[in-house]
């Protein structure tokens, strides 16, 4: 699920990035265009900052990028989602990133690497240690792929914890189609996803509607 990318940075430098850290969820930077597909680039006000160099480490488009902050003693719901993700761990100690299909524990330690995750893989992050783990996450863009012979796909819930659910069946499928080359155009508003698929999967998504959700073929 995890593995080390030729990407790096100066750990040194990750020190810095603790002292800006802030508490919560801090996205970095803006989207130019579409929210999965499309470059995003750095905020304004963190332009010639300690993270506009970090995230200059990675050499190519990339999307959404968050600091994220697990507090101690605490985990994340199960879950999978349909873009990878690169983490590079700022700080934390006996903190995890747990695979749920094979059973196996990822420690990230602050070693100035970046790890590329495959976030299809039903997983979950868990902080056993004294301090907080902080990390910085940034989303893989989507493939804009060519595809023929498609149908357009939404997918809608309702009730309780729609998105435990929709992770739970949908995303690790959505993540493999993405990467094989048979959906486009994907997104997502409210409690309703939509994208474009090959029709020839269209009934394998049919036979995995679970209660609480409906799918239109449009």
């Amino acid at each position: 699920m995890i593995q080390q990318t030729k990407y790096r940075i100066d750990p040194e430098k990750l020190k810095n990035c603790y002292v800006e850290s802030h508490q919560g969820k801090i996205q970095l930077n803006s989207p130019t265009g579409n929210f999965f597909y499309d470059p995003w680039k750095i905020k304004e006000e963190f332009k010639g900052s300690i993270w506009e160099d970090v995230l200059s480490s990675l050499d190519f488009d990339i999307g959404e990028a968050r600091i994220i902050i697990l507090n101690t003693g605490t985990c994340y719901l199960k879950h999978a989602d349909i873009d990878d993700r690169y983490h590079l761990n700022i700080s934390g100690d006996n903190s995890y990133l747990i695979d749920l299909s094979n059973n196996q524990m990822h420690d990230l330690q602050r070693d100035g690497v970046w790890y590329k995750m495959n976030a299809g893989v039903p997983h979950t992050a868990i902080n056993v240690g004294e301090h907080d783990r902080i990390q910085l996450v940034v989303r893989e863009l989507l493939t804009k792929n060519d595809i023929n012979d498609s149908v357009n796909i939404s997918i809608t819930g309702s009730g309780y914890n729609l998105r435990y659910v929709f992770d739970s069946v949908y995303s690790p499928w959505l993540n493999e189609a993405n990467k094989k080359g048979y959906i486009n155009n994907f997104s997502h508003t409210g409690n309703t996803a939509n994208f474009d698929v090959v029709k020839q999967y269209v009934e394998n998504l049919q036979n995995m509607i679970p209660q609480g959700f409906t799918m239109e073929i449009n």
